[in-house]
Formats: C-alpha cells, sequence, structure tokens
C-alpha cells in the first residue's frame, strides 16, 4: 500500500485530496500537516470523515513526513513550495506539486510572472508539466511533478487538438475564462468577499494573468511554434467551477469534420474529456464535483472561426483531482482510481 503526505492540508485543494485519497483502493493517506499553530480537528474540514478514522492534522515536521511517506503532495502557495519540493524530491520521494513553482521550465519567466527569484531553478528541468492528455508518458517516470492550474487545464484541453494538427491560426486565439470563487483559495481578500462577488461579475488580470506563460508553453509545444492569444479571466458569483469559451480561426479550406474529427481522434480514449456532441455545449453544473473536463465546439463552413466551450472543476480536474491522475498513472494504477464512483 501506498503511503501518501498531504502538506497544507487545510486549503481547499487539500481538503479535496484528503477526500479522495481516503476512499482511494491502493493508497494509504498517512499524513497531514498545516501550517497552523494549533491544526483544526479533520472532522471540522471533512464533516462526512467516518468516526473510525484516526488521522490527524500536525504541524508540519519534515523528518515525520518523510517517515510516513511515499509520495508527497504539495498544497502550498506559490514561491513557498519550492524548497519543501526540493527537499522530499531529494529525498527520493515521488512529489506532485499542486503551486506553480515547477510549471515553467525558465526561472527568469518565472520571476517575471512571479515577482520572486526560483530558489531551484536546476530542478525545473526535473520536473514534468502533469497534464496527463499532453505528458502521459512523461509522468509514468517523473518524480517531480508540477500539477498544472486550473485555467491553463481548461484552455489547454480546448486547443490542443486544433493546434496540433495544424486547424487553426495561431494568431488571434482569444480565451475568455469564468471561474468560481474557489480559484482565489482560502485567503482573505476584498475582492473574494461575499458582499464584492454576490449578484456580480468582473474580468481581472485582462491579459496579465501569470497563469498565461504556462497556456503558452503547452499551445505551442502542440503547435510546434509560436503562439498568439489573449487571455481573459473573470469572476463568477459561484463557488467551483470554470467555463472557457475560445475564439479561434480556422485554417483557410478546413472543414467542420476536420476539427471534430480531431477532437474526437484526442479524447475519444481519454477517461476524463467528454467530448460533445455537435450542438451540445457544457456548463458547470455537468463537471462540478466531478475530475471531468466537458469540451463542445461551434463550427460551420461557411464561417471561418471555431469556437470551444471548455468546463471543469477548478478544484478538482483543475487541482486535486488531476493530482490524483497524475499518481495513479506514475504508480501504474487504473487512471480512474478514487476519481469515479
Amino acid at each position: 500500500m501506498i503511503q501518501c503526505a498531504i502538506l497544507g492540508a487545510t486549503g481547499y485543494t487539500g481538503i479535496e485530496l484528503a477526500k479522495i485519497l481516503l476512499r482511494h483502493p491502493h493508497v494509504k493517506l498517512s499524513c497531514l500537516t498545516s501550517r497552523q499553530d494549533e491544526p483544526p480537528e479533520l472532522s471540522l474540514l471533512i464533516p462526512e470523515i467516518s468516526k473510525q478514522t484516526t488521522l490527524k492534522l500536525e504541524k508540519f515536521n519534515a523528518a515525520e513526513v518523510a517517515k510516513k511517506s511515499d509520495i508527497v503532495f504539495i498544497c502550498l502557495p506559490h514561491t513557498e513550495a519550492m524548497e519543501t519540493a526540493a527537499h522530499f524530491y531529494k529525498a527520493g520521494k515521488i512529489v506532485i506539486d499542486l503551486s506553480a513553482d515547477f510549471r515553467l521550465k525558465d526561472a527568469k519567466v518565472y520571476k517575471e510572472w512571479y515577482k520572486h527569484p526560483h530558489a531551484r531553478k536546476e530542478l525545473l528541468k526535473e520536473a514534468v508539466y502533469g497534464l496527463p492528455e499532453l505528458n502521459r508518458r512523461q509522468i509514468r517516470s517523473a518524480n517531480l511533478i508540477a500539477n498544472p492550474g486550473c485555467y491553463p487545464t481548461s484552455a489547454i484541453l480546448g486547443l490542443l487538438p486544433l493546434l496540433s494538427k495544424n486547424l487553426i491560426e495561431t494568431r488571434g486565439i482569444v480565451i475568455d475564462s469564468n471561474s468560481g470563487v474557489s480559484g482565489a483559495g482560502k485567503k482573505i481578500t476584498a475582492s473574494t468577499f461575499f458582499g464584492e462577488v454576490n449578484e456580480n461579475f468582473k474580468a481581472y488580470k485582462v491579459n496579465a494573468h501569470q497563469h498565461m506563460p504556462e497556456i503558452q508553453a503547452a499551445l505551442e509545444e502542440a503547435a510546434h511554434g509560436r503562439v498568439d492569444f489573449s487571455f481573459v479571466p473573470h469572476l463568477l458569483p459561484v463557488h467551483r467551477g470554470i467555463l472557457s469559451t475560445i475564439y479561434a480561426e480556422k485554417k483557410k479550406g478546413v472543414k467542420k469534420k476536420e476539427i471534430f474529427r480531431a477532437f474526437e481522434a484526442a479524447y475519444g480514449g481519454e477517461p476524463f474529456v467528454r467530448f460533445k456532441k455537435d450542438g451540445e455545449f457544457p456548463s458547470l453544473r455537468d463537471v462540478q464535483h466531478t475530475n471531468f473536463c466537458d469540451v463542445g465546439i461551434a463550427a460551420e463552413d461557411s464561417n471561418g472561426r471555431v469556437i470551444v466551450l471548455s468546463a471543469i472543476d477548478n478544484l478538482l480536474k483543475g487541482a486535486s483531482g488531476q493530482a490524483v491522475q497524475n499518481m495513479n498513472i506514475r504508480c501504474g494504477f487504473p487512471e480512474e482510481s478514487g476519481l469515479v464512483s
């Protein structure tokens, strides 16, 4: 039985991870840590937990975590996770980092977007970007997995088949993404207060969001060249979920049937991407509390534009569920283990 630790278990992603791993048939959740001076009772974070569960939240102790774990999930904030991830990676553990600290290969780009120098730049080349639909083969042997961000997961999965098959222009792409408030985490900010979010809808960090270089790197890998896009994130007055609407121009002569075939070929065998029938489109309700990404397409031969709608749960396929999917791939478990009923 594989032993798993979660560092930063009191945040949204840590709680979701704990729920999944507690029911996972092939692992044991052996260690949960918190940076709080007095970690809360687990039942306060997961009210549905069994009374027989003896697992408790602990203050972080690196030696204790190493002794109790084979896999370490790191749910710490960006810029704070890199040193901890490096410590356990060098100790021979499989590390799955849910922060952004190992997603970008270029330390200069990381510093530009996260306003913080990368203290473990020597490990950037060792990390594998953990989007299974893009890097499944590399994930199988990786000991440092950089779990993707939520916005990038939604955007990249919506564009991969089009760019990899050279069906759209690589300039002028628009990604319009709308996220629930849980995407901002539990940190208290005025912009996420109930009174600010309720009955409101707004854009933020327009074409300046820190997830942009992550999206760019994956899209350019798929396209084998430069991709130019605009990215506009919005805050929805809901707790969880992301719906992205993506606009792109078809290459000259590309037909609707080619686009649908590309998505069917790319995702027909994928356990967690569901491609909608012609004329059907995803909604948040379809994917909330699941690890699925649902994708729908609008394209006509008489029109040069293709519109892709992509929906995920930002806390699951956009974070904790995808982290477990990566663990399943790395450990040779069935990919759906712990993630479907």
